[in-house]
C-alpha cells in the first residue's frame, strides 16, 4: 500500500516505500536497504502534485491519491525529474486528469515527451520563476545534470522547505522516513553510496549548484528528496557531507581492489595490504575481492579512498571479467586526485599489470609504480617482494 503522512501543516506526504527492491536502474546499482519514490501534495488555495511513482506501484499511488483529495482538485503536477521512478505513475494519472499542467524543466519537456509519447500540457520553468498556489509559493531551481539535464527543485517559501529531487538521496526504506528515526551512520553511507554512483560525475556541478542554493540563504527546516529520507534534524550534516563530496573527496584510505583466479593474486593483495600497514601506520587498508564483493560498495569505497591498487591475475591476455567491470564503473565516475598502482599473478603471459594500469589511467588516476608482476605461485621471496611493494607505493601516497 501507498502510504500518506503530513510532513507539515500544508504538505502530505503521497509516495511509496519500497522494501523489497534490490537493483535500481536495471541491475546496475544494488539496493540492499530498499528505496522509496517519494512524491509530495501541497497545498495553499490551489494545490499541487510533486512527483508521482514508479509505474508497478500506479495503481496504489492514485488509490491513495484518492482517499485524501478529490483528483480534480490537483490543479498542478510538477515533474522534478523526468526518469521513471518519478515519472511512471503520470500516464495513469493524467487519464484521470486530463490537461493539468505539468510544471519542469525543458529538458524534462523533452525527455517525458521521449518516454511516454504524449503531448501533456506542459509548462516549461527555470530557476527563479515562481508557482503561486495562493498564500503558499514554489520557487523552480534548476538542478541540471544532478543527474539528468532534466532535473529540477523548488523550495515552498512559506514552510521553509526545499523539494530537492535526486540530491541528499538515498536508496533506504525507513518506515518512519525521517533521517532521526534511524541509524544515521547507515543513512549517510546509503547517501555517500548514492553520490558516489549517481552524482559524483557531475561532482563539479554538485560543487556549485550547492555554492548557489547556499547562497541564496533559504532557510530550511526539511529537506525532501526524491528517494530515501527526509532530513528534518541532520539537515547541516547532509549539507556538509555534500559539500565534502563534490570537492576531490578521499578519507585517510587505500582500497585494494582485485580479482583472482587460483588464489596467487589474493596472496599478492594481502602481502601488498601488511606492506602498506607498515609505512602508513594512520592508514585505513581494506582488500575487496571484485567477483565477492558488490560493485557499487567498491565504487563507494574507491571514491572515499585516497589510493587504489589494482589486482588481477592474466587471463586469456586480459584482467577478469570483474576487474573490467569495476574499472569500467570507476571510470565512469570521473575520479580525480587520487594515486593508483597494479599488480597481478600470471602464468605464462602477463599482460594483466599493463591493462590494468591503462584503465586507472583513463579513469583519472595518478599512476605512481609501473606495477607488480609474479609468475605462478608466490614463494616467500616473491611475497616480501609483495611487501616492498606495498611499502613503496604508501611511501609515494605520503609523498
Amino acid at each position: 500500500m501507498n502510504r500518506s503522512f503530513k510532513i507539515s501543516e500544508n504538505v502530505t506526504y503521497v509516495g511509496k516505500i519500497d522494501h523489497e527492491l534490490r537493483s535500481f536502474h536495471g541491475d546496475e546499482l544494488s539496493t540492499f536497504r530498499g528505496s522509496s519514490y517519494n512524491a509530495y501534495l501541497v497545498r495553499g488555495e490551489k494545490t499541487a502534485l510533486i512527483d508521482t511513482v514508479w509505474a508497478p506501484f500506479a495503481d496504489e499511488f492514485i488509490d491513495s491519491l484518492k482517499s485524501i483529495i478529490d483528483l480534480k482538485e490537483i490543479d498542478y503536477i510538477i515533474a522534478l525529474h523526468g526518469e521513471v521512478d518519478h515519472s511512471g505513475s503520470l500516464p495513469a494519472l493524467l487519464k484521470e486528469i486530463p490537461d493539468t499542467p505539468i510544471y519542469c524543466t525543458p529538458a524534462g519537456v523533452a525527455s517525458l515527451k521521449g518516454m511516454y509519447h504524449e503531448d501533456w500540457n506542459f509548462v516549461p520553468v527555470k530557476t527563479g520563476d515562481k508557482l503561486d498556489l495562493g498564500g503558499k509559493t514554489l520557487t523552480f531551481i534548476e538542478a541540471k545534470m544532478l543527474h539528468w539535464p532534466d532535473n529540477l527543485m523548488c523550495y515552498l517559501d512559506d514552510e521553509q522547505i526545499l523539494f530537492s529531487t535526486d540530491v541528499f538521496g538515498q536508496h533506504i526504506s525507513v518506515q518512519e522516513l525521517y533521517d532521526d528515526t534511524y541509524d544515521l551512520d547507515k543513512i549517510m553511507y546509503e547517501a555517500k553510496k548514492y553520490f558516489a554512483n549517481i552524482v559524483a560525475p557531475y561532482a563539479k556541478i554538485a560543487k556549485a549548484k550547492m555554492e548557489e542554493v547556499l547562497a541564496m540563504n533559504m532557510p530550511l527546516k526539511l529537506i525532501c528528496p526524491s528517494h530515501g529520507v527526509i532530513w528534518r534534524g541532520h539537515i547541516s550534516d547532509i549539507l556538509e557531507n555534500y559539500k565534502k563530496w563534490s570537492d576531490n573527496y578521499k578519507e585517510n584510505q587505500i582500497c585494494i581492489v582485485y580479482d583472482t583466479m587460483w588464489n596467487s593474486t589474493r596472496m599478492m593483495a594481502e602481502a601488498i595490504a601488511y606492506g602498506i600497514s607498515k609505512i602508513d601506520t594512520g592508514a585505513t587498508v581494506k582488500l575487496l575481492n571484485s567477483s565477492k564483493t558488490d560493485k557499487n560498495d567498491i565504487v563507494t569505497e574507491v571514491f572515499s579512498s585516497k589510493a587504489v591498487l589494482f589486482g588481477s591475475s592474466t587471463a586469456n591476455r586480459s584482467i577478469l571479467s570483474s576487474m573490467a567491470a569495476v574499472l569500467d564503473l570507476i571510470t565512469g565516475i570521473k575520479l580525480t586526485g587520487k594515486k593508483a598502482a597494479s599488480f597481478g599473478s600470471f602464468g605464462w603471459g602477463g599482460e594483466s599489470v599493463k591493462i590494468l594500469t591503462e584503465h586507472a589511467e583513463n579513469a583519472g588516476f595518478e599512476i605512481v609504480s609501473e606495477g607488480l608482476k609474479i609468475q605462478w605461485v608466490p614463494d616467500e621471496e616473491a611475497l616480501q617482494k609483495c611487501i616492498k611493494f606495498g611499502e613503496d607505493f604508501a611511501k609515494a601516497v605520503l609523498g
